[in-house]
């Protein structure tokens, strides 16, 4: 079982959210995702299925918090922070639930051929009662939002996940 250690030692990024009550929700969004889908650990989670070699999950999640911090850093509009960590730690937390280990090998879901990431990682932050603007955040990250009107935030952590994704496609 994975353990709020196990998560604040992997995302250290955390300590960037000053809001205590929201970064310990972050965590245990992350706890009650492996749980849900029977993670013994994190470092059995693939970043994607779509190409082999994709890296770890939580390597990635690392990398778009970095990034994303990086890119509110550099800009003087009026932003939460705190929802923009607290979304690009959260934003594939549903890939838990997406994915399974079905015969040493991770494949998508039953559920998760029902519900994409973003769907299922948003409502269960929405069921652990995180604001509604990081719900928006993991929700609209990827091709769910593109009908919506993203957030600052969203927008962020959205193209900052796509620059990931073509990066590390590009190098496999």
């Amino acid at each position: 079982m994975i353990e709020k250690s196990d998560i604040e030692t992997c995302f250290s990024e955390l300590q960037w959210i000053k809001d205590k009550d929201l970064r310990d929700k972050v965590v245990q969004v992350w706890i009650e995702a492996a749980d849900r889908g029977k993670w013994k650990t994190l470092d059995d989670v693939p970043f994607t299925l779509l190409f082999e070699d994709s890296g770890l999950l939580t390597d990635h999640t690392k990398r778009i918090t970095n990034l994303a911090k990086s890119v509110f850093d550099v800009r003087d509009e009026d932003m939460n922070e705190d929802y923009l960590i607290a979304g690009a730690l959260l934003h594939d937390v549903g890939k838990l639930l997406e994915y399974e280990i079905k015969d040493d090998q991770v494949v998508k879901s039953e559920f998760g051929k029902k519900m994409r990431h973003p769907v299922s990682g948003s409502k269960l932050a929405e069921e652990l009662e995180l604001p509604d603007e990081v719900v928006h955040i993991i929700f609209a990250h990827s091709h769910e939002g593109d009908n919506i009107g993203r957030s600052p935030e969203a927008i962020i952590v959205h193209h900052c996940d796509f620059i990931d994704f073509e990066i590390r496609k590009s190098l496999v």
